[in-house]
């Protein structure tokens, strides 16, 4: 009898800690305290919370239109921010002009970024973060006025190698598009162009096996050069077009609990996990879901949206925005293809 008894204790602990892991959170926000996107009087918006396998919050953002009918099930889309940012920049804007079009979106933060979980912050863990997005997926199939068979998901600049990430082991995600994607693994190792040697790679990974050291007997945490703080007569093209998103208020945001001086700024001794990662090995195996791969015609990035394009299998697309470059297409309205990706995600998830 006592065995019984503590058995069944057990038993309701365990079934106790398994519901607070899969418990999620829904709460309808007005979003007009927002600087870095708008949303439509005819969206709602909601905060949400839900678990990934590794028993890790995500935090995103869910947009409704209102005039769906939530007796019935829909369509919807998942939005990843860029590599090193959060949800309030860029994937918003995404999430909520396509649920202008029609679409029930869902914008996350990445763990260990934004309102997501994960410690230190700033880490890099490329297979967390390709994680979030199927666990994007399983708090969406398990709304009552979500269809599960179609949901799709967009990607934008490093996101948009972890959407593929994602994809190439959860066919769950019906359809991909990217946006002006960074390859994070290929950036890290070979630098835009290949402009970094193997000498330069190998003394990168070098510094940061060395910081780990430093950091396990307590040293302070050191961060990659990420976006600069200050332009000047020397500042490369590239950190500018940062510089003009995420240090001006067209793209700043600080995160409940975060510094916008580390925006876009990993952890040095976590960084070289990207040199692991290989996202374009074997997405022919995403096919027959669909592959949009969209880019600026003047980007500095559209080197891995090509590279991206030649591997896949069809059905694939890479369509040009003519005139636009890597981080216009994060945020401005005017040269976005919306259209495109409506079109493209009303007749995937059909």
């Amino acid at each position: 009898m006592i065995r019984k008894i503590i058995m069944l204790a057990v038993s309701s602990i365990l079934i106790g800690r398994a519901s607070a892991q899969t418990k999620t959170t829904m709460k309808q926000i007005d979003p007009k305290s927002y600087t870095t996107f708008r949303v439509n009087d005819s969206i709602t918006m909601h905060e949400v919370i839900f678990r990934n396998q590794y028993d890790m919050n995500v935090a995103g953002h869910l947009f409704i239109p209102k005039r769906l009918d939530q007796s019935k099930k829909h369509a919807a889309i998942i939005v990843g921010h860029p590599m090193g940012a959060v949800k309030e920049q860029s994937a918003d804007v995404y999430a909520s002009n396509m649920a202008e079009r029609g679409f029930i979106t869902l914008a996350i933060d990445l763990s260990f970024w934004g309102e997501s979980e994960g410690k230190p912050r700033n880490v890099v863990a490329p297979d967390i973060y390709a994680e979030d997005f199927s666990a994007a997926v399983d708090f969406l199939g398990t709304r009552p006025f979500i269809d599960r068979n179609r949901i799709g998901v967009i990607g934008v600049c490093g996101s948009g190698s972890f959407v593929i990430s994602a994809a190439k082991i959860d066919p769950r995600l019906k359809a991909v598009a990217t946006i002006s994607m960074y390859d994070m693994g290929a950036a890290n190792r070979n630098a835009l162009n290949h402009s970094q040697t193997l000498e330069q790679r190998k003394k990168i990974i070098a510094e940061a096996a060395e910081q780990r050291y430093a950091e396990f007997n307590g040293d302070a945490t050191k961060y990659t050069s990420g976006t600069v703080d200050n332009l000047d007569e020397n500042t490369h093209p590239v950190q500018s077009e940062f510089f003009d998103f995420y240090r001006t208020p067209r793209g700043e945001y600080t995160p409940k609990g975060g510094f916008p001086e580390l925006t876009t700024h990993p952890t040095l001794s976590s960084n070289t996990k990207f040199m692991n990662f290989y996202p374009f090995n074997d997405i022919e195996t995403i096919s027959p879901r669909p592959l949009l791969f969209i880019t600026g015609d003047q980007a500095h990035s559209k080197e891995f949206s090509e590279d991206a394009y030649k591997r896949a299998a069809e059905p694939k697309e890479l369509y040009y925005v003519p005139g636009a470059g890597h981080v216009d297409l994060y945020d401005k309205i005017e040269l976005i293809p919306f259209d495109k990706l409506t079109v493209f995600f009303t007749e995937c998830l059909k």
